[in-house]
């Protein structure tokens, strides 16, 4: 019986697909970014949570997508015996055996080239091996979707479907621990924004300096409406950032934060990509940072006076 591609089966395959591709993907890249935080490279100086966080969030939505279309496909099957031979489906199949094998074969040649040049390494070694897992685990899923339905079979589908659940979870869960929960993303990101703040009016507070000679007695004299310039406050709790005068040419600027602040490798290069300089380093709840401005790098400004 020659049983025609329905527009339901195409988009369904189609689906299936595209969930199948992009969740590899982001596992692939999920693991990868996890073993750039395991071993990092002072090659590569920063990471950025995103990395993370995005191929999370398509895995999250992506495999109970993939899943639930691969459960409608084997109900369909097993209804009309005949849709395990529409041209879709082989296509899909094919498809993918060809893709995973040739990224095995790839994946193989790329390690025996860098291991005979010498320039092998555990991280290099890790990232090979996560993609030898996931293509293989793709592979041989599909190669039995091929073979004539046995118990056997379906046994060994079962078996791989479930290793790739735990692969997918691990690769969460690890995600998870390396940029912490949403909420404290959410905190976070309220001390990247302080610390943003105090930068920007540290950098008045300069501006200030040069062109006057002296510091600001309160910081309400930045504020510069023609010039565009509004003083910040805490994104959070709205309160103003705290301002004192140390000296004549030093000062004290104070935020609370949520989270203590440090540096999380101190003997290797890769930082996150939004790790400030050390001069930010901050313990949780209130902090101080005191500023002298040196006047050699920062010269005052001597204005002409035009004598009419």
């Amino acid at each position: 019986m020659n049983t025609k591609t329905t527009p339901k089966d195409f988009f369904l395959h189609l689906g299936a697909t595209i969930a199948l591709y992009a969740s590899a993907i982001a596992l692939i890249n999920l693991a990868f970014e996890s073993i750039n935080r395991a071993l990092p490279d002072a090659l590569s100086n920063y990471w950025s949570a995103n990395s993370i966080v995005w191929p999370i969030s398509m895995l999250i939505v992506l495999i109970p997508v993939l899943y639930s279309i691969e459960w409608v496909i084997g109900r369909d099957i097993s209804k009309i015996i005949e849709k395990k031979d529409i041209w879709i489906r082989r296509w899909r199949i094919y498809l993918t055996l060809f893709l995973t094998g040739a990224t095995i074969v790839g994946d193989l040649i790329a390690l025996i080239n860098t291991y005979l040049n010498g320039e092998i390494s555990s991280r290099f070694v890790y990232k090979v091996l996560i993609v030898l897992i996931v293509s293989a685990v793709i592979f041989a899923y599909y190669l039995l979707e091929r073979i004539t339905d046995s118990s056997k079979n379906k046994k060994w589908k079962m078996i791989l479907a479930w290793l790739s659940i735990i692969l997918v979870i691990v690769g969460i869960v690890d995600g998870f621990i390396i940029v912490g929960s949403p909420a404290t993303q959410r905190v976070q990101r309220f001390d990247e924004q302080r610390i943003n703040d105090l930068t920007n009016v540290q950098r008045q507070i300069t501006n200030y300096w040069q062109n006057t000679g002296k510091l600001p007695q309160t910081l309400d004299v930045l504020n510069d409406p023609v010039g565009n310039y509004l003083l910040p406050q805490d994104p959070d709790t709205r309160a103003p950032y705290e301002y004192s005068v140390k000296g004549p040419n030093s000062f004290e600027l104070c935020a609370s934060f949520d989270l203590q602040l440090q540096d999380p490798c101190p003997n290797c290069a890769t930082k996150p990509m939004n790790y400030p300089v050390e001069s930010w380093i901050h313990t949780a709840g209130h902090a101080c940072f005191e500023r002298t401005i040196d006047p050699s790098k920062y010269p005052v400004i001597q204005k002409q006076v035009i004598i009419k």
